[in-house]
């Protein structure tokens, strides 16, 4: 294999393939990007760490002998990285090596053979359906704080995808940890009636988001079975398995009847909640919200540091009580906050609070409170 491309298109196209190989692998191969040059003047680099696979397609500048070749990915990326802009990267491969020259520059990698490369069998993916990059955006931002990273409930580690008939059809994305949970909610795409319900892995979402910065405006195809997942983007294909278990009827924890209603304005909430958090610690994480008519106190108690109380303005008319929240998840939530009020409605110091911007919003958040 002999061909030519220009060091900022091999920078790119290997910025994405090197991040899914594992830093550390016991299967040699799995450390290498598996490169194609076709005669038709492709470049096509694939990685895979057996659970996810990119393959990209980038023109080269030139293709002088056609082939394909592996070799360890983070050298190739950092080469790539080092070398200066604008300069034409030569990859030639034969005997069991790749020599890699730009300008003054000359590498020499050992390679392994093409046909050893694991390749996922990605099998009939009968789902197939189209999403604005901006929608997935939407999607990925407003739900993965809440993905779990307990591997023993490993059915928690991922986004949970699945179509709904509510008041229309739509399509329902979410995560929680069990103390907190964030769904997003959509109108169904066409194509996507009669999709199984799929939960897709923590690692596929961090991926797919990297790639989601640079499509723009432009939509992303989405194919899928009850096993498998891939996303084309552009000149970027995104095949990852998915989780293989059963996500918990996360509706029922939706609270329905919370009948006392805070209005607050969200950038003034998270600065207060975040100040007076400074003191907080590992083990006195809780910011306690003691609500009184129009009026909310924030205070954080530790034994190692002191005490912080803050008050901050909201619309509130019901009774006084006091309630506990785990600052990181609540400041995770307002995070995602767009608007200039969010609600959060609430019923009693012990159950669970239901956070969102109004009742149009498609983002919804539940958070279980702390005992304080």
């Amino acid at each position: 294999m002999k061909a030519t491309i220009e060091r900022a298109t091999l920078l790119k196209s290997l910025s994405h393939v090197q991040s899914v190989v594992e830093r550390r692998n016991t299967i040699p191969i799995l450390s290498n990007v598996l490169i194609e040059a076709s005669s038709d003047g492709a470049l096509r680099f694939m990685a895979t760490d057996l659970d996810l696979q990119i393959v990209e397609t980038m023109s080269a500048y030139s293709v002088e002998t056609p082939g394909s070749i592996t070799v360890s990915a983070h050298t190739l990326f950092e080469i790539a990285r080092k070398l200066p802009d604008g300069s034409q990267v030569m990859l030639d491969a034969a005997d069991g090596k790749m020599l890699v020259r730009a300008g003054r520059s000359r590498f020499t990698l050992p390679t392994l053979p093409r046909d050893d490369f694991p390749v996922i069998a990605e099998g009939d993916l009968p789902t197939s359906f189209e999403l604005a990059a901006a929608e997935l955006v939407q999607i990925i931002d407003k739900t993965r704080f809440a993905i779990s990273t307990e591997e023993t409930r490993y059915y928690l580690n991922g986004i949970f995808l699945h179509v709904a008939d509510d008041d229309r059809p739509v399509l329902k994305a979410a995560a929680t940890d069990g103390h907190r949970l964030a769904r997003v909610t959509l109108d169904r795409p066409d194509g996507a009636d009669g999709m199984p319900d799929v939960i897709v892995p923590r690692k596929c979402i961090a991926e797919l988001r990297k790639l989601l910065d640079e499509r723009g405006d432009s939509r992303v195809q989405v194919d899928l079975s009850a096993s498998k997942i891939r996303f084309t983007l552009g000149s970027a294909i995104l095949t990852s398995k998915l989780i293989d278990g059963t996500f918990p009827d996360y509706s029922r924890v939706i609270p329905t009847a919370n009948d006392k209603l805070l209005k607050i304005d969200p950038r003034a909430f998270e600065q207060g909640v975040d100040r007076v958090a400074t003191i907080a610690t590992e083990k006195t994480r809780a910011v306690k919200m003691a609500l009184e008519k129009d009026k909310i106190t924030l205070s954080v108690t530790s034994p190692e540091n002191g005490t912080a109380a803050e008050e901050v303005e909201g619309q509130y008319g019901s009774d006084g009580f006091e309630i506990g929240f785990n600052a990181r998840y609540l400041l995770d939530i307002l995070g995602e906050i767009d608007g200039d009020v969010v609600e959060l409605h609430l019923a009693d110091s012990s159950a669970p609070t239901l956070i969102r911007e109004n009742d149009k919003a498609t983002a919804l958040y539940v958070l279980m409170p702390m005992r304080v």
